[in-house]
Protein backbone atom coordinates (compact mmCIF):
# COMPACT_ATOMS: atom_id res chain seq x y z
CA UNK A 1 0.00 0.00 0.00
CA UNK A 2 2.00 3.44 -1.27
CA UNK A 3 -0.75 5.65 0.62
CA UNK A 4 -2.91 5.69 3.89
CA UNK A 5 -4.40 9.49 3.86
CA UNK A 6 -4.30 12.15 0.87
CA UNK A 7 -2.58 14.89 2.33
CA UNK A 8 -2.35 16.47 -0.85
CA UNK A 9 -6.35 17.07 -0.69
CA UNK A 10 -7.61 19.77 -0.08
CA UNK A 11 -9.70 19.96 3.04
CA UNK A 12 -13.35 21.26 2.65
CA UNK A 13 -14.05 24.90 4.57
CA UNK A 14 -16.22 25.08 7.34
CA UNK A 15 -19.70 25.33 6.44
CA UNK A 16 -21.46 29.18 6.91
CA UNK A 17 -23.37 27.29 9.42
CA UNK A 18 -20.07 27.65 11.87
CA UNK A 19 -17.61 30.01 12.26
CA UNK A 20 -14.19 28.88 10.73
CA UNK A 21 -11.88 27.33 12.89
CA UNK A 22 -8.63 29.15 12.84
CA UNK A 23 -5.99 26.83 11.87
CA UNK A 24 -3.31 28.80 10.01
CA UNK A 25 0.42 28.14 12.17
CA UNK A 26 -0.14 29.47 15.87
CA UNK A 27 -3.62 29.31 17.47
CA UNK A 28 -5.06 33.05 17.82
CA UNK A 29 -5.53 34.18 21.46
CA UNK A 30 -8.69 34.19 22.10
CA UNK A 31 -11.36 36.58 24.86
CA UNK A 32 -12.45 33.37 26.54
CA UNK A 33 -9.11 32.48 28.49
CA UNK A 34 -8.92 28.52 29.66
CA UNK A 35 -6.85 28.50 32.81
CA UNK A 36 -5.06 25.55 32.39
CA UNK A 37 -3.73 25.70 35.62
CA UNK A 38 -7.29 25.79 37.22
CA UNK A 39 -8.72 23.07 35.10
CA UNK A 40 -8.96 19.86 37.44
CA UNK A 41 -7.26 16.97 37.02
CA UNK A 42 -8.62 12.94 37.07
CA UNK A 43 -6.21 10.07 37.36
CA UNK A 44 -7.27 7.17 35.17
CA UNK A 45 -6.10 3.50 36.17
CA UNK A 46 -5.25 2.58 32.68
CA UNK A 47 -6.21 -1.48 32.52
CA UNK A 48 -6.35 -3.56 29.99
CA UNK A 49 -9.85 -3.15 29.40
CA UNK A 50 -9.46 0.19 28.57
CA UNK A 51 -7.76 -0.49 25.26
CA UNK A 52 -5.01 1.99 24.95
CA UNK A 53 -2.87 0.15 23.86
CA UNK A 54 -0.30 3.68 22.80
CA UNK A 55 -0.21 3.64 27.01
CA UNK A 56 -0.05 0.04 27.90
CA UNK A 57 2.04 -1.23 25.41
CA UNK A 58 3.81 1.57 23.68
CA UNK A 59 6.27 -1.24 21.79
CA UNK A 60 3.24 -3.05 20.36
CA UNK A 61 2.51 -3.27 16.24
CA UNK A 62 -0.74 -1.38 17.77
CA UNK A 63 0.56 1.66 19.16
CA UNK A 64 3.27 1.65 16.10
CA UNK A 65 0.52 1.80 13.85
CA UNK A 66 -0.77 4.66 15.82
CA UNK A 67 2.43 6.86 15.82
CA UNK A 68 2.18 6.37 12.18
CA UNK A 69 -1.35 8.01 12.03
CA UNK A 70 0.34 10.54 13.88
CA UNK A 71 2.84 11.36 11.64
CA UNK A 72 0.63 10.95 8.87
CA UNK A 73 -1.66 14.00 10.55
CA UNK A 74 1.27 15.84 11.34
CA UNK A 75 2.29 16.89 7.68
CA UNK A 76 -1.50 18.25 7.44
CA UNK A 77 -1.42 19.68 10.91
CA UNK A 78 1.57 21.80 9.76
CA UNK A 79 0.88 22.57 7.01
CA UNK A 80 -2.43 24.56 8.83
CA UNK A 81 -4.62 22.24 7.08
CA UNK A 82 -6.24 20.32 10.15
CA UNK A 83 -6.53 20.55 13.85
CA UNK A 84 -9.83 19.13 14.53
CA UNK A 85 -10.76 16.03 13.78
CA UNK A 86 -13.79 14.05 13.80
CA UNK A 87 -13.45 10.30 14.35
CA UNK A 88 -17.15 8.21 12.74
CA UNK A 89 -17.53 4.88 12.04
CA UNK A 90 -20.45 3.51 9.68
CA UNK A 91 -21.72 1.69 11.51
CA UNK A 92 -22.13 0.83 16.11
CA UNK A 93 -19.33 -1.44 17.41
CA UNK A 94 -16.58 -0.92 14.45
CA UNK A 95 -14.16 0.69 17.32
CA UNK A 96 -14.17 4.63 16.80
CA UNK A 97 -14.30 5.42 20.38
CA UNK A 98 -11.05 2.84 20.90
CA UNK A 99 -9.48 4.50 18.28
CA UNK A 100 -10.33 8.08 19.56
CA UNK A 101 -8.23 7.16 22.71
CA UNK A 102 -5.61 5.50 21.56
CA UNK A 103 -5.09 8.51 19.16
CA UNK A 104 -5.41 11.74 21.40
CA UNK A 105 -2.94 9.26 24.00
CA UNK A 106 -0.28 9.86 20.15
CA UNK A 107 -0.67 12.72 19.59
CA UNK A 108 -0.55 14.85 23.30
CA UNK A 109 3.62 13.60 21.95
CA UNK A 110 4.35 12.89 25.83
CA UNK A 111 3.15 16.10 26.96
CA UNK A 112 4.52 18.64 24.13
CA UNK A 113 0.95 18.72 22.48
CA UNK A 114 -2.30 20.23 24.03
CA UNK A 115 -4.96 17.52 23.16
CA UNK A 116 -8.81 17.52 23.38
CA UNK A 117 -11.41 14.57 23.21
CA UNK A 118 -14.48 15.75 22.53
CA UNK A 119 -17.48 13.07 23.69
CA UNK A 120 -19.87 14.04 21.21
CA UNK A 121 -21.69 10.53 21.13
CA UNK A 122 -24.87 11.77 23.19
CA UNK A 123 -27.03 8.88 22.90
CA UNK A 124 -24.51 6.50 23.70
CA UNK A 125 -21.93 7.38 25.92
CA UNK A 126 -19.29 5.08 26.11
CA UNK A 127 -15.63 6.68 27.06
CA UNK A 128 -16.00 7.60 30.94
CA UNK A 129 -16.89 3.88 31.22
CA UNK A 130 -14.28 2.77 29.50
CA UNK A 131 -11.89 4.93 31.27
CA UNK A 132 -13.45 3.90 35.13
CA UNK A 133 -14.77 7.34 35.61
CA UNK A 134 -18.25 8.93 36.73
CA UNK A 135 -20.10 10.40 34.86
CA UNK A 136 -20.82 14.17 34.69
CA UNK A 137 -21.65 17.49 33.14
CA UNK A 138 -20.28 17.72 30.04
CA UNK A 139 -20.72 18.68 26.58
CA UNK A 140 -24.72 18.11 26.77
CA UNK A 141 -24.77 20.84 29.60
CA UNK A 142 -22.88 23.27 26.92
CA UNK A 143 -25.28 22.46 24.71
CA UNK A 144 -28.23 22.91 26.39
CA UNK A 145 -27.38 25.00 29.54
CA UNK A 146 -24.52 27.58 28.27
CA UNK A 147 -22.37 25.57 30.79
CA UNK A 148 -18.67 26.82 30.58
CA UNK A 149 -16.86 24.20 28.61
CA UNK A 150 -13.57 25.16 30.51
CA UNK A 151 -15.83 23.85 34.16
CA UNK A 152 -16.26 20.37 32.09
CA UNK A 153 -12.91 19.95 31.00
CA UNK A 154 -10.47 17.61 33.07
CA UNK A 155 -6.97 16.33 32.48
CA UNK A 156 -6.53 13.16 32.29
CA UNK A 157 -3.07 11.71 34.27
CA UNK A 158 -1.11 9.49 33.54
CA UNK A 159 -2.37 9.83 29.91
CA UNK A 160 -1.64 13.71 29.55
CA UNK A 161 -4.93 14.92 27.24
CA UNK A 162 -7.95 16.75 28.15
CA UNK A 163 -11.20 14.94 28.05
CA UNK A 164 -14.81 17.01 27.63
CA UNK A 165 -17.07 14.26 28.28
CA UNK A 166 -20.65 13.85 26.74
CA UNK A 167 -22.62 14.37 30.13
CA UNK A 168 -26.42 13.26 29.76
CA UNK A 169 -28.97 15.73 27.58
CA UNK A 170 -32.04 16.90 28.83
CA UNK A 171 -33.43 17.24 24.83
CA UNK A 172 -33.09 15.34 21.98
CA UNK A 173 -29.61 14.89 21.20
CA UNK A 174 -29.81 14.72 17.49
CA UNK A 175 -31.14 18.17 17.51
CA UNK A 176 -28.72 19.25 20.08
CA UNK A 177 -25.54 18.84 17.53
CA UNK A 178 -27.33 20.33 14.60
CA UNK A 179 -27.57 23.96 16.60
CA UNK A 180 -25.39 26.70 16.47
CA UNK A 181 -24.03 25.74 20.40
CA UNK A 182 -21.86 23.57 19.22
CA UNK A 183 -19.77 25.17 16.35
CA UNK A 184 -20.08 28.22 19.30
CA UNK A 185 -18.18 25.64 22.04
CA UNK A 186 -15.77 24.64 19.53
CA UNK A 187 -14.83 28.66 18.62
CA UNK A 188 -13.92 29.00 22.10
CA UNK A 189 -12.31 25.90 22.79
CA UNK A 190 -9.83 25.68 19.47
CA UNK A 191 -7.57 28.31 19.93
CA UNK A 192 -6.56 26.37 23.36
CA UNK A 193 -5.51 23.13 22.04
CA UNK A 194 -3.25 21.74 19.16
CA UNK A 195 -5.58 19.01 18.51
CA UNK A 196 -9.28 18.37 19.23
CA UNK A 197 -10.53 15.06 18.69
CA UNK A 198 -14.61 14.41 18.15
CA UNK A 199 -15.53 10.85 19.08
CA UNK A 200 -18.94 11.22 17.47
CA UNK A 201 -22.32 8.82 16.82
CA UNK A 202 -22.08 6.20 14.12
CA UNK A 203 -22.71 7.49 10.64
CA UNK A 204 -25.88 5.53 10.53
CA UNK A 205 -28.95 5.83 10.67
CA UNK A 206 -28.71 8.67 12.31
CA UNK A 207 -27.47 12.20 11.13
CA UNK A 208 -25.57 13.37 13.87
CA UNK A 209 -22.58 12.81 12.09
CA UNK A 210 -23.23 14.77 9.26
CA UNK A 211 -24.02 17.53 11.64
CA UNK A 212 -20.47 17.51 13.35
CA UNK A 213 -18.37 16.93 9.83
CA UNK A 214 -19.58 20.31 8.72
CA UNK A 215 -18.36 21.92 11.78
CA UNK A 216 -15.13 19.79 12.02
CA UNK A 217 -11.86 20.32 9.37
CA UNK A 218 -12.04 16.90 8.44
CA UNK A 219 -13.58 12.88 9.38
CA UNK A 220 -11.93 9.81 10.24
CA UNK A 221 -13.98 7.06 9.11
CA UNK A 222 -13.10 3.87 11.51
CA UNK A 223 -13.94 0.33 9.90
CA UNK A 224 -13.94 -3.19 11.38
CA UNK A 225 -12.11 -5.69 9.27
CA UNK A 226 -13.91 -8.82 9.11
CA UNK A 227 -16.98 -7.26 9.98
CA UNK A 228 -17.88 -3.94 8.87
CA UNK A 229 -19.54 -4.38 4.89
CA UNK A 230 -18.49 -2.76 2.26
CA UNK A 231 -21.35 -1.37 1.57
CA UNK A 232 -22.02 0.06 5.34
CA UNK A 233 -18.72 2.18 4.35
CA UNK A 234 -19.35 3.50 1.04
CA UNK A 235 -22.93 4.16 2.44
CA UNK A 236 -20.84 6.26 5.26
CA UNK A 237 -18.30 7.89 2.59
CA UNK A 238 -21.84 8.84 0.49
CA UNK A 239 -23.44 10.70 3.75
CA UNK A 240 -20.52 12.40 5.08
CA UNK A 241 -19.64 13.61 1.80
CA UNK A 242 -15.92 12.16 0.11
CA UNK A 243 -14.19 15.47 0.65
CA UNK A 244 -14.58 15.65 4.37
CA UNK A 245 -13.09 11.87 4.81
CA UNK A 246 -9.46 11.99 5.17
CA UNK A 247 -8.74 8.29 5.64
CA UNK A 248 -10.12 5.19 6.58
CA UNK A 249 -8.68 3.36 9.45
CA UNK A 250 -8.98 -0.31 9.43
CA UNK A 251 -9.65 -1.80 12.67
CA UNK A 252 -8.84 -4.83 14.75
CA UNK A 253 -6.40 -6.06 12.70
CA UNK A 254 -5.26 -9.81 13.97
CA UNK A 255 -2.55 -10.69 11.67
CA UNK A 256 -0.77 -7.19 12.40
CA UNK A 257 2.07 -8.76 15.06
CA UNK A 258 3.46 -11.17 12.35
CA UNK A 259 4.44 -8.17 10.35
CA UNK A 260 7.02 -7.29 13.55
CA UNK A 261 7.66 -10.75 14.45
CA UNK A 262 11.39 -11.57 14.69
CA UNK A 263 12.64 -7.75 14.28
CA UNK A 264 14.63 -6.87 17.21
CA UNK A 265 13.32 -9.57 19.35
CA UNK A 266 9.80 -8.04 18.84
CA UNK A 267 7.81 -11.94 19.25
CA UNK A 268 9.80 -12.45 22.18
CA UNK A 269 8.99 -8.70 23.91
CA UNK A 270 4.93 -9.16 23.07
CA UNK A 271 4.41 -12.78 23.98
CA UNK A 272 4.09 -12.34 27.35
CA UNK A 273 3.77 -8.37 27.40
CA UNK A 274 0.31 -6.40 28.26
CA UNK A 275 -0.83 -6.48 24.60
CA UNK A 276 -1.89 -10.45 25.73
CA UNK A 277 -3.48 -9.47 28.86
CA UNK A 278 -5.36 -6.29 26.69
CA UNK A 279 -6.64 -9.07 23.96
CA UNK A 280 -7.71 -11.26 26.81
CA UNK A 281 -9.58 -8.83 28.79
CA UNK A 282 -10.91 -7.60 25.39
CA UNK A 283 -12.48 -10.69 24.48
CA UNK A 284 -14.03 -11.37 27.56
CA UNK A 285 -16.07 -7.85 28.38
CA UNK A 286 -17.84 -5.84 26.16
CA UNK A 287 -17.04 -2.10 25.26
CA UNK A 288 -19.18 0.12 27.76
CA UNK A 289 -22.38 0.85 25.55
CA UNK A 290 -21.89 -2.18 23.09
CA UNK A 291 -19.04 -0.95 21.12
CA UNK A 292 -17.07 -3.53 20.68
CA UNK A 293 -15.92 -7.09 22.13
CA UNK A 294 -13.03 -7.58 19.71
CA UNK A 295 -9.14 -7.31 20.94
CA UNK A 296 -7.63 -4.38 20.72
CA UNK A 297 -7.54 -1.72 17.91
CA UNK A 298 -4.56 -1.90 15.81
CA UNK A 299 -5.32 0.27 12.46
CA UNK A 300 -4.20 -0.08 9.41
CA UNK A 301 -4.26 2.51 6.89
CA UNK A 302 -5.65 3.86 3.75
CA UNK A 303 -5.77 6.50 2.01
CA UNK A 304 -9.67 7.82 1.14
CA UNK A 305 -9.71 7.21 -2.07
CA UNK A 306 -8.41 3.94 -4.24
CA UNK A 307 -9.24 1.32 -1.62
CA UNK A 308 -13.39 1.99 -1.63
CA UNK A 309 -13.81 3.17 -5.61
CA UNK A 310 -15.79 -0.35 -6.81
CA UNK A 311 -14.57 -2.35 -9.53
CA UNK A 312 -14.40 -1.01 -13.14
CA UNK A 313 -14.62 2.81 -12.03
Amino acid sequence: MNHFLDISKKLPEPTSEAPATPIEGTPEKSDWPIQFDHILVEEVQVLPETRIITHIDPRSAGADRFRFLRMCLRELWNSGKLRSLQITSPLQGDGKSTVALNLATALTEGGKRKVLLIEADLHRPSLMGQLGLQQRAGLAACLEENLDPALAIRRLEPLGWYLLPAGEPHGNPTELLQTDALADVLQKLSPHFDWILIDSPPVMPLTDALSIARRANATLLVARQGRTPREAIERAIAVLGRQRVLGLVLNAVEDLDRLYSGYYGYSEYTSNNALDKARTAAKLKDEPGGASNAPIAQPKLQANHSALEPPGE
